[in-house]
């Protein structure tokens, strides 16, 4: 073990004579995580024209900021901070109501953040890094040892202790968290270069013609937007590139490859801190900013073994748990039996004699008679009218099908009301049926 990694065990090894080896929960406990959600998802097209990504629902019950909050604190990182931006009241009115068991009397917090021209009375947060700058004195009035940066709009687990540690024990003055993708992918990620001890030599924000990891032409090593800072070190970077006219103010694009030849940058491997692999052994992290991603991200969840575990008691994924009856099938008739197979059903669904296959359906979903439901994912409050047909389809939140619709049948008649994506997934929204947005997106 290295003195600077002694060092640090000594600074937070409590009075009692806890082990040492519990030096990452001290770490944790001195961190402050601020999450990015501010950004709209333009990708996942008339699905965020009411609400920001972090705010889509995800996986039955859960909206997809769960996921980066519930790493926090299943980590032991109490004290975080979320920056929103883009039509938030629902993402704001989702933490308010599913995050407030922590407690502030203990130094535990969720706190908002949205964007309020704190510095510049002109201009609202202009990229990532000026949504941390905007909020200097929140961050220095934490104090605290280190800040962790998170994206709030993909779907992961991930124990940032380990992150953590990863970044006492290497020195580092920034730690930047990656994982590997196909190179035909990587020109939407900051992609970078390491050499034999980890260390960033070389850092690309979206490059048009990314590198690839030695001895594997077809991947590259892509940031996962995962940033692990000394504090006084970030508060100096952030100054120093708000002073900057011809920066952009975003880490990927600015920070970072102006901190890679000059101060200890550090990668470190999903693999090391991810929590739950994969069937395939890869670590599960998904980035569900398209239809058809989002579509294919909840599907994988209808498979016998999905890759990513939800009944995992030991991390589990927390949010806003509503007080719903169980869900319910009814009618057992040959020609009008509820049933669904391979499906995912959240509290307070009805299915009433009809068919459900392969789909996902979130809570106080709805089905009448005679529909067939299949490869398809409902959000709440669906009601679903008699004799509807749904294939490969996304209904939005809110909505009500009338008696006899078709809808994933001919893409071309659906083209004509609805969103089909580049896979033939067709998405389905209120204002698309002409109908009155639901009151909480």
């Amino acid at each position: 073990m290295n003195a600077e990694l002694d060092t640090v065990q000594k600074k937070y090894q409590p009075a009692s004579g806890e082990p040492a080896s519990r030096f990452v929960s001290r770490i944790t406990k001195n961190t402050y995580a601020m999450i990015l959600a501010g950004g709209r998802g333009n990708r996942l097209h008339q699905l965020t024209d009411w609400r920001a990504k972090p705010a889509v629902p995800f996986g039955g019950k859960f909206r997809i900021i769960d996921f980066v909050l519930s790493n926090c604190v299943n980590s032991g990182i109490r004290r975080i901070a979320v920056a929103t931006q883009y039509k938030s009241h629902s993402l704001i009115q989702h933490i308010q109501r599913g995050w407030s068991f922590l407690n502030g009397q203990f130094g535990e917090f969720v706190d908002l953040l949205p964007a309020q021209q704190r510095i510049d009375e002109q201009h609202w947060y202009q990229g990532t890094a000026d949504a941390v700058y905007q909020n200097l004195d929140i961050l220095r009035e934490a104090n605290p040892d280190f800040v962790l940066i998170l994206a709030g709009d993909h779907v992961y687990k991930m124990d940032y202790g380990k992150l953590l540690g990863y970044h006492v024990e290497n020195k580092a003055d920034v730690t930047v968290a990656c994982l590997e993708v196909p190179v035909a992918d990587a020109t939407a990620f900051g992609v970078m270069a390491v050499d034999e001890h980890s260390r960033v030599v070389e850092f690309a924000e979206k490059p048009a013609n990314p590198s690839s990891i030695p001895g594997k032409p077809d991947k590259s090593l892509a940031s996962m937007g995962i940033y692990v800072f000394n504090t006084q070190f970030l508060f100096e970077q952030l100054i120093r590139d708000a002073d900057d006219p011809h920066s952009k103010h975003d880490f990927g694009k600015d920070l970072l490859p102006h901190m890679v030849s000059k101060y200890r940058v550090f990668a470190q491997s999903f693999e090391q801190s991810c929590v739950g692999m994969g069937n395939d052994k890869t670590p599960y992290w998904r980035d569900v900013g398209t239809i058809d991603s989002y579509w294919e991200a909840n599907m994988e969840l209808t498979k016998v073994i999905p890759d990513l575990n939800m009944y995992d008691r030991e991390w589990p994924i927390w949010t806003n748990q509503e007080q719903l009856p169980p869900a319910k099938f009814v009618f057992d008739e040959e020609d009008r039996r509820g049933m669904a197979i391979d499906s995912l059903v959240s509290g307070g669904c009805i299915i009433s004699g009809s068919t459900v296959r392969r789909s996902l359906l979130f809570s106080d979903v709805r089905v009448s008679s005679y529909c067939t439901i299949e490869d398809s994912v409902l959000l709440p409050n669906v009601n679903i009218g008699r004799n509807v047909t749904l294939k490969r389809v996304i209904v939005d939140k809110g909505c009500k099908l009338p008696d006899g619709l078709e809808v994933g049948v001919d893409q071309d008649e659906d083209r004509k009301r609805f969103y089909v994506s580049t896979k033939g997934v067709t998405l389905v929204t209120p204002d698309m049926l002409g109908q009155k947005m639901h009151s909480s997106r």
